[in-house]
């Protein structure tokens, strides 16, 4: 899964370990949800972290929701769920891996 560089402007706040944000195993790094949005460190910058392309994740019979032992993260419109180190987003009726 690929990512555009889209740097997120004006933002002072240095994430990392501890910083206040959920942490998000994303591929090769780690995303941090702010603000509704997925950031991830990039050198001097954060950039805003999203999926290239829809990805179904195949045979996942759990069903996410409140109370249902994943870490959620807000995410725009959605609300995406930290589950075997990436996150999923109902879609349809099934879930995508972002």
């Amino acid at each position: 899964m690929t990512t555009a560089h889209a740097p997120h402007p004006d933002h002072t706040h240095r994430h990392g370990e501890g910083c206040g944000h959920v942490a998000v195993p994303h591929g090769d790094h780690v995303d941090y949800a702010h603000d509704g949005h997925l950031h991830q460190v990039h050198g001097d910058h954060v950039d805003e972290c999203e999926a290239a392309a829809h990805a179904t994740h195949g045979d996942h019979g759990h069903q996410h929701g409140e109370g249902c032992g994943h870490v959620a993260v807000p995410h725009r419109d959605h609300v995406d769920y930290v589950h075997d180190g990436h996150r999923h987003a109902g879609h349809d009726g099934h879930w995508d891996d972002h």
